[in-house]
């Protein structure tokens, strides 16, 4: 069978996130953001091994994106793809990474890895040069999408009709603003530069979602402020509002903070 494109969220959540992508020709390791050692265990969940990888594509440098970058890269001996300001800030938490496994993938370019066609995309978040990815291979098309305080509509053109989409949906607005969050913390969250709530992923999608759309896993959801029946009940009603239907359509997904959703082929 031509499996074009396999994916698996391995982990997703404010403690740590990290995404496995498979074609043909080999396979990806979107962020790093747990230890090493709950990154094997999470790859031997899905039963594959981290030795196998072919590079890892780091999004930002926040810790819940690349706690375990150093260790794995050092251990492993893989090929690490930041763009540059985004490698100046990784450096100042680990300096420690070899220099020939440093690779440059600056936003809005598109590099041939493991079998996929990949795009960047800068993204809207507090961090120093935030960008997200999108894998094609074979008409195929899927997209990680979190840590953006809105979806732009320069966003909305570049991820449209994927076949399957990894979106966040950080939080419930009435959870974070009730919360015991300092105003400060909550400010930044609601900000544009934070993170998208189930409303608004919900209204994003609307405008992202065609007939090749199959799945969208809901991630990045805030432990605090959020739960996963909810943020599928928000999601799914505004999407029914826009006459499509998330029970029989497009399927929404959970992601957990630490287990590995089953591998999908799109």
């Amino acid at each position: 069978m031509n499996r074009l494109i396999r994916m698996s969220v391995l982990a997703s959540g404010s403690t740590g996130n990290a995404t496995y992508v498979e074609s043909d020709k080999g396979s990806l390791l979107v962020d790093a953001g747990l230890t090493g050692k709950k990154m094997e265990g999470l790859f031997s969940q899905i039963d594959k091994e981290i030795k196998n990888v072919n590079g890892i594509l780091v999004t930002h440098e926040h810790a819940d994106h690349i706690k375990g970058l150093g260790v794995l890269a050092r251990k492993y001996g893989l090929p690490i793809y930041a763009n540059e300001k985004t490698w100046s800030a990784i450096e100042k938490k680990d300096s420690r990474i070899p220099m020939d496994q440093k690779f440059i993938f600056n936003p809005y370019e598109t590099k041939s890895l493991a079998g996929f066609d990949v795009e960047s995309f800068n993204v809207s978040h507090d961090a120093i040069d935030p960008q997200f990815y999108v894998f094609h291979n074979n008409g195929k098309k899927f997209t990680i999408l979190t840590d953006t305080g809105y979806v732009s509509d320069r966003m909305k053109g570049i991820i449209k009709g994927s076949d399957a989409f990894m979106f966040e949906s950080n939080h419930d607005v009435d959870m974070l603003r009730m919360c015991r969050y300092p105003w400060k913390t909550k400010q930044r969250i609601l900000s544009d530069m934070g993170h998208v709530s189930n409303e608004d992923a919900g209204l994003a999608m609307t405008d992202v979602i065609t007939d090749n759309t199959k799945r969208i896993y809901l991630s990045h959801l805030s432990q605090d402020n959020n739960m996963k029946d909810l943020a599928r009940m928000s999601v799914g009603q505004v999407l029914k509002e826009h006459d499509i239907d998330s029970d029989n359509e497009v399927k929404l997904c959970d992601t957990d903070k630490a287990e590995a959703t089953p591998i999908y082929t799109l």
